[in-house]
């Protein structure tokens, strides 16, 4: 692919059973085997920052692409999470912000940086989801989708400088008591349900870039703890949010692509790091989404601004093996 480099419930959600400490959800596909989803990341702004014009091209896409779900990468709640189960933000900027009828379907949601900053138990909590069925948000989490299982990482507590740089912000770490062993454990978790995993297309998600030459960069720790897991087991899509823009990056040792989706609303104009742009394809730093479409051979993933334009998109193709 040549670089593109662009500046300006219900729906048969079931619980299934709990994988060492990771819930795992069944999600159906469509009767032909296939399945396609929006990503989206940052979003939550109450409409502000082209948040509603995002929401409005994700319905029309999300209708002709017959979406199964949508996944979200995380700082759903700006500026400081939600203060609380009843905070109006919930409503305000998730409830009335995404009304089509295609978006109607399940939203995975996993935590950002910023949802650590306010109640995180409000955001975790069931209420929510009695509120709009819609609603699912977990610290760490698995969904399988058939062709796909997508693998919901909670990338917060590996950053070390939310923990030591405490004077400009106050994280919510209730459920994290101990860093080191909450790392320790969920790495272990994640490597295990990777390594057991016979779905065609293995998926992660997490709030943290692993690769990005956007505002924050290549998360460190991501690099040296979580890559090599992926990489072992034959991860096909490591998707993310944190930085306000659009990327999609290869991985120069494995078949890895780095996807960022986090132009849900306030994007970084011209916000660009000058170095690591190896296996750059895409960088645009306005708002915008990315939809996935998968079946047993075939995977699509396409990038989107904020007027619905196409900006890249990628296809790749892998071989069906018949038993004999």
């Amino acid at each position: 692919m040549g670089l593109c480099f662009v500046l300006t419930i219900s729906f048969g959600l079931c619980f299934v059973s709990i994988f060492a400490e990771l819930q795992r959800f069944e999600h159906p596909t469509k009767e032909d085997g296939s399945l396609s989803f929006l990503v989206l990341g940052d979003w939550g702004r109450r409409g502000a920052f082209n948040q509603s014009q995002v929401a409005f091209q994700m319905g029309r896409i999300g209708e002709s692409l017959d979406i199964d779900f949508v996944v979200s990468t995380g700082d759903n709640f700006y500026d400081d999470g939600l203060i609380g189960e009843h905070d109006t933000a919930f409503e305000e900027s998730f409830t009335k912000i995404y009304t089509a009828k295609s978006l109607q379907k399940q939203w995975y949601s996993v935590l950002g940086n910023h949802d650590y900053r306010g109640d995180v138990e409000a955001q975790l909590s069931p209420l929510l989801r009695k509120l709009d069925n819609r609603w699912l948000c977990l610290r760490s989490f698995i969904v399988n989708a058939d062709v796909a299982e997508i693998f919901f990482v909670d990338t917060t507590p590996f950053v070390k400088m939310y923990f030591t740089d405490t004077k400009e912000h106050t994280y919510d770490w209730r459920g994290v008591p101990s860093r080191k062993a909450y790392i320790k454990n969920l790495l272990k978790e994640v490597e295990l349900a990777l390594s057991e995993s016979t779905a065609k297309w293995k998926i992660v998600v997490g709030h943290h870039a692993i690769r990005s030459v956007g505002h924050h960069g290549d998360t460190q720790e991501l690099v040296k703890r979580l890559l090599p897991v992926l990489q072992a087991n034959n991860v096909d899509f490591y998707m993310n949010g944190h930085d306000h823009c659009l990327e999609h990056i290869s991985d120069t040792e494995s078949p890895i692509q780095f996807l960022t989706s986090g132009a849900g609303s306030k994007a970084w104009r011209g916000d660009i790091k000058g170095t690591n742009r190896e296996g750059l394809n895409l960088f645009y730093d306005g708002q915008g989404f990315m939809s996935v479409k998968l079946n047993q051979s075939n995977s699509e993933i396409v990038f989107y601004d904020v007027f619905g334009k196409v900006l890249h998109r990628w296809n790749t193709s892998k071989q069906l093996h018949s038993s004999v």
